[in-house]
């Protein structure tokens, strides 16, 4: 007689185990609709920079807006602790890989200025900018009341795990419901990887929820604390999650797969597993106008405890523009996003992201080194300064 299982494990996958299936008719690229829609905000780029102080400045967060996309200033990092974040930045890049982790931890010891919150809010909303800003739940109520009261259009609540339940003896913990009242601005929350938690976080009336916990490239949650699940497998849990709502209450609420995409490619199987939008961190860190100056580093690197993350020395490729419109100067699917998932979309025969949500996809572990045997033995093509 067999013996009963304590714990059945089911198989996940992630970007390099699946491959997306063309259709069965096909559509031109430029007749596609890519458009997300967050309450009534609509953008016609659904990629948005990762709220991370290597990623989106005031600068970026203008240009991402002017070419239709949206990147998200975080307001617990250097932009709001000191007076001229420049200089910072460009201390943790020149610092060396053996210093760098305690000189972090130094530089966000410094306590938060509340006036420049308010202060960075406006320059993006001076500049013509769509302004959304990142907080920690421990945070969001002082802060996002700080940057509804200065004109921010979104706030995302974000943390390396969050659910609608948190059970605390020494705090009442953030009640969701009660933010919405207080913040009358779309609020996205994140992060998350269940069904379960999805479902649950969207009950709580929020406009959106961010997918992902410890895929990024900067990010070491994983391997710090043992928790995640990859990426495809997640972004479908949540996508059915946010499906059942839609049954429950009529609201569709999207969700935004966060972290570990690398290529083009990454970022179409996301959509065709069920994400309305992606957050994309180290790619746009290799931008030229990115601030963290061809470095990249997750929001929990520097705790002052248990840091979870890793400055990694991206290089520069390109610009911005580049990255997301092209044209692109390299051959491995880094140039050119926007580009990348109209294409797969036409190949896939779907009109709309809704319907690259319909997309058959196959479980294909060899889908990047079938035949490739010359690309894999010869030296990527790319930046020259990538590592």
């Amino acid at each position: 007689m067999a013996s009963p299982q304590f714990k059945q494990l089911r198989q996940s996958y992630g970007f390099d185990e699946v491959a997306i299936v063309p259709g069965d008719i096909t559509i031109n690229p430029d007749q596609i609709d890519i458009d997300l829609k967050v309450e009534n905000l609509t953008f016609s780029i659904p990629i948005i920079a990762a709220a991370m102080d290597g990623v989106t400045d005031v600068n970026l967060a203008v240009l991402m807006s002017r070419l239709g996309g949206l990147a998200v200033l975080h307001l617990e990092g250097v932009q709001t602790r000191y007076d001229n974040p420049g200089e910072v930045l460009a201390e943790i890049a020149r610092a060396s890989q053996s210093e760098v982790t305690a000189l972090m931890q130094k530089i966000y010891s410094q306590p938060i200025k509340e006036n420049l919150i308010g202060e960075r809010v406006q320059e993006i909303k001076r500049a013509g900018g769509i302004c959304a800003v990142s907080v920690a739940p421990a945070n969001t109520k002082r802060f996002a009341s700080i940057a509804a009261e200065a004109q921010a259009d979104i706030v995302f609540v974000q943390s390396t795990v969050t659910t609608a339940r948190h059970v605390s003896k020494s705090y009442r913990g953030l009640i969701f419901s009660e933010l919405q009242q207080s913040v009358a601005i779309p609020i996205v929350v994140g992060n998350c990887v269940s069904y379960s938690a999805c479902l649950e976080i969207m009950q709580t009336g929020i406009s959106g929820v961010l997918v992902g916990v410890g895929p990024g490239a900067a990010c070491t949650t994983r391997e710090v604390l043992g928790v995640g699940v990859p990426q495809i497998t997640a972004t479908i849990d949540c996508a059915a999650a946010r499906d059942q709502y839609q049954k429950e209450s009529g609201r569709y609420v999207p969700i935004i797969t966060d972290g570990g995409f690398r290529k083009g490619g990454d970022i179409c199987k996301a959509f065709a597993a069920g994400a309305d939008a992606v957050m994309v961190g180290s790619i746009f860190a290799q931008a030229k106008e990115a601030p963290g100056l061809g470095h990249h580093w997750g929001m929990s690197h520097p705790h002052p405890a248990l840091p979870r993350g890793t400055r990694i020395k991206v290089g520069t490729s390109g610009t911005l523009e580049q990255i997301l419109l092209g044209p692109s100067s390299v051959t491995d699917g880094s140039h050119n996003l926007v580009g990348a998932l109209r294409t797969a979309m036409g190949v896939c025969g779907a009109s709309s992201i809704a319907e690259m949500h319909q997309a058959e996809m196959v479980i294909a572990p060899s889908i990047k080194t079938e035949g490739k045997s010359w690309q894999l033995s010869s030296t990527p093509e790319g930046c020259s300064d990538a590592p």
